[in-house]
């Protein structure tokens, strides 16, 4: 399976940079010490003295940007980053849902970038990055079916299943996920991006059992594939 960035969306938004972690998993519910490590982010962001600013950080501002240059609107359409710093400021907590997709939680809003989430056996042939086409859909996570026109989507051979704003329940991970494609997304560069794959690396490997994994921290163009 390759992983490519369309050439379209690159010349709207430039500065598209992706960093890729594949890894054996385990999906249990979060242990104690992940808990932890959540309720911990969480205190971090409300003691700050103006907790909303998280939401102008330059990772924030440069995903806005992206989606207008695609033609959609980021106050309706939000990247997952940003709602989740939202539910955070707001005291609604981060969701506790399983080990893997709590430590993507974590890291989306340490790192202030969406990441997207794929079970891979749901994953079908090589996965490209581009824009959503009209009258594209998906039924999003605990969502109704998202409108992909516009938004910056994640494509195999059976069509979209992904996007910075959310996943689809196709190719999302449950308690039976064994292998998992982690895609943080940043339209701003790829500055950051070895740090916040290494992160998730060792979080999978600490708390979700994960072993062979394989790191691509600063996938930039189409011509710049990652195989898993």
């Amino acid at each position: 399976m390759d992983l490519t960035i369309d050439d379209a969306l690159k010349a709207k938004c430039p500065e598209t940079a992706l960093g890729c972690v594949s890894a054996q998993v385990e999906a249990p519910p979060s242990p104690h010490a992940l808990i932890a490590e959540l309720n911990n982010c969480e205190q971090e962001i409300l003691r700050l003295p103006e907790p909303r600013a998280v939401l102008e950080s330059p990772q924030i501002l440069a995903t806005r940007t992206a989606y207008r240059a695609l033609g959609k609107d980021p106050a309706r359409y939000r990247g997952s980053a940003e709602a989740l710093l939202r539910r955070v400021i707001a005291r609604k907590g981060l969701p506790r849902i399983n080990a893997v997709v709590d430590i993507i939680n974590l890291v989306s809003v340490e790192s202030r970038l969406s990441i997207g989430l794929y079970d891979l056996a749901h994953v079908q042939g090589d996965i490209v990055f581009r824009a959503g086409r009209a009258g594209e859909t998906y039924k999003g996570i605990g969502k109704y079916d998202l409108n992909l026109e516009g938004l910056p989507v994640f494509c195999d051979a059976l069509g979209p299943h992904g996007s910075p704003t959310s996943d689809s329940e196709r190719t999302m991970v449950t308690s039976e996920t064994k292998h998992v494609l982690a895609v943080i997304i940043s339209f701003g560069g790829k500055e950051g991006l070895d740090r916040w794959t290494e992160r998730l690396g060792k979080l999978f490997q600490q708390f979700a059992g994960g072993r062979e994994i394989t790191i691509i921290c600063n996938l930039e163009s189409h011509k710049d594939p990652v195989k898993s």
